[in-house]
């Protein structure tokens, strides 16, 4: 009974975590890009509402009425406005649209991991709880030799990082082998 307290309590933190200003905040500055996948809502119009849409690999999405609609580097709030201005006279006289992004791009771990891989991005998500994901580092990794490559990073140059970097989505992470 004690365990299943505490597990109940862990869920609570957990969803005051996701409903914090922190993390609202982060969200509302989080920038679409190939692989998120979002929902779109206009009310009291189900014809026009989308339950779950992945981007493009060119970021875009198509949408009823409109055609293709470029994501790519914008907000989810950015996107609702684009979304609204668009149906806005031609197709409704005052849409209420809201974009929720559900599944955020995956974030890439390789080198001296149990298993690397692609894995399913999180926000607040740093480097140590991406090496737990991956199954752990192995005996010949090195926790002093971790690169990244940002994926917002248009010259994609590794940066050194440490297990408390905080990552983003569409990272690339390398652990090197350390020397003995």
């Amino acid at each position: 009974m004690h365990q299943f307290l505490r597990f109940l309590a862990l869920l609570g933190g957990l969803s005051l975590l996701s409903s914090s200003p922190a993390y609202a905040e982060a969200n509302a500055q989080y920038r679409l890009a190939s692989g998120d996948v979002i929902r779109i809502s206009v009310f009291g119009e189900s014809e026009l509402s989308i339950d779950e849409i992945r981007l493009t690999d060119a970021g875009t999405l198509s949408y009823p009425f409109i055609g293709e609609v470029r994501a790519n580097g914008r907000t989810a709030r950015e996107l609702e406005q684009i979304l609204t201005t668009k149906l806005k006279g031609d197709y409704l006289v005052d849409p209420r649209v809201t974009v929720r992004i559900l599944k955020y791009r995956e974030f890439f771990i390789s080198g001296e991991v149990k298993s690397p891989g692609g894995y399913p991005y999180q926000p607040g998500l740093t480097l140590r709880r991406a090496v737990a994901l991956a199954g752990g580092l192995t005996e010949r990794a090195s926790e002093n030799r971790i690169s990244i490559i940002r994926d917002k990073d248009p010259n994609r140059k590794p940066q050194k990082a440490t297990l408390d970097t905080e990552l983003e989505p569409g990272d690339t992470i390398t652990i090197d082998q350390g020397f003995f």
